[in-house]
């Protein structure tokens, strides 16, 4: 018989051929395997001389807590919680949904799950508090530069590169990039991405709007066309945004896209609904929330060791071609300088 101390849930999983959490499962009485593996599971245990540990709870829950106060975000949110359980309920497993900003409930919630997945901006104490207890935690959305954390996210940086060089493909040479508020650390890292390519092509100029959401377009705008800027293509930081540069430009009687064309950010259900409907990128959010899920259960039933590496696992976002854009036909704006126009002012997050 092996030395009872060092057999664990893992111990019995490589003995039975199966998961950790399919025996974790099996022996607290949970659903999600049959009688005969649940028997062979338990024999298996009973052989091995394992025992349950008493400090914490063996039953395998996992929960999927969303932070209450993001509505930016919601529907992003519940693309991720929709791959999550899709991937759960391939592997037969059940979850906890909380919704929560809540600083005391995470560390509750480390304390008695066997892993989190952690969507939106949660306070950072008490995503430290519940991490020092060890439980597995996977962050969707943004960390800290190199902070010791597991997070799954989508590709912002890239797909400002992606839609920018879209654009220029088209033909256009002047390029707005609709900001909205700038507050938001995705925005940013879409304008970053954004300026790398434009910089690289000497007759493109991109420039930026900045501007309270609510009926802040139409001045900001109106004050860039005053400098003599008129750009022939909007990249809008999300489709929000896009949505209502679509209607006030449409407003203004500018056909869309033979005047103007405009990107948007997300692929929202109203992405589809409007006329033109908007070319966008798409964030792949039920992916994300599948590959969370995977990695969640890979640190339970591997856990980190001291001293090894963090995971950023990125799924890439792709660009939806629509009817709201297509190629320039306004030939006096080739051949500009590439100019940033203004610099946004940096918000911390």
């Amino acid at each position: 018989m092996k030395d009872r101390g060092r057999v664990t849930l893992q111990t019995i999983a490589r003995e039975v051929g199966l998961s950790k959490y399919a025996v974790s499962r099996s022996l607290s009485g949970k659903s999600g395997v049959s009688e005969e593996t649940r028997e062979r599971i338990r024999e298996t245990a009973e052989r091995l001389g394992y025992s349950k540990p008493a400090n914490r709870a063996t039953s395998g829950d996992i929960a999927v807590v969303f932070h209450d106060l993001d509505p930016v975000n919601s529907e992003l949110h519940m693309q991720i919680q929709n791959g999550v359980q899709a991937e759960a309920h391939r592997l037969g497993m059940g979850l906890r949904l909380l919704w929560t900003h809540s600083q005391g409930q995470l560390e509750e919630l480390a304390h008695t799950c066997a892993g989190l997945l952690l969507v939106g901006p949660h306070d950072r104490e008490a995503i430290r508090a519940a991490m020092a207890t060890g439980t597995p935690i996977i962050r969707f959305g943004w960390v800290d530069p190199l902070e010791d954390a597991d997070q799954v996210s989508g590709t912002d940086h890239e797909a400002g590169q992606a839609v920018i060089q879209y654009l220029i493909d088209l033909g256009h040479r002047s390029i707005a990039y609709v900001y909205g508020v700038p507050g938001y650390r995705g925005r940013r890292e879409r304008f970053y991405g954004a300026r790398e390519i434009a910089e690289r092509h000497p007759d493109v100029a991109l420039h930026v709007l900045q501007f309270e959401e609510e009926n802040g377009f139409a001045e900001a705008y109106r004050e860039l066309k005053d400098k003599g800027d008129r750009p022939t293509a909007f990249f809008c930081a999300h489709d929000g945004l896009a949505l209502t540069v679509v209607s006030e430009l449409l407003g203004q009687g500018y056909r869309i896209p033979d005047d103007v064309s405009v990107v948007g950010f997300g692929d929202f259900s109203p992405a589809k609904q409007i006329s033109p409907a908007l070319t966008t990128v798409r964030m792949e959010g039920q992916e994300c929330g599948a590959v969370g899920l995977r990695l969640l259960l890979e640190r339970i039933e591997n856990p980190r060791q001291p001293g090894t590496p963090a995971r950023r696992i990125h799924v890439a976002s792709r660009i939806v071609e629509r009817r709201s854009t297509g190629p320039c036909k306004d030939p006096a704006h080739s051949g500009e300088r590439t100019v940033v126009r203004q610099e946004p002012r940096i918000v911390p997050v």
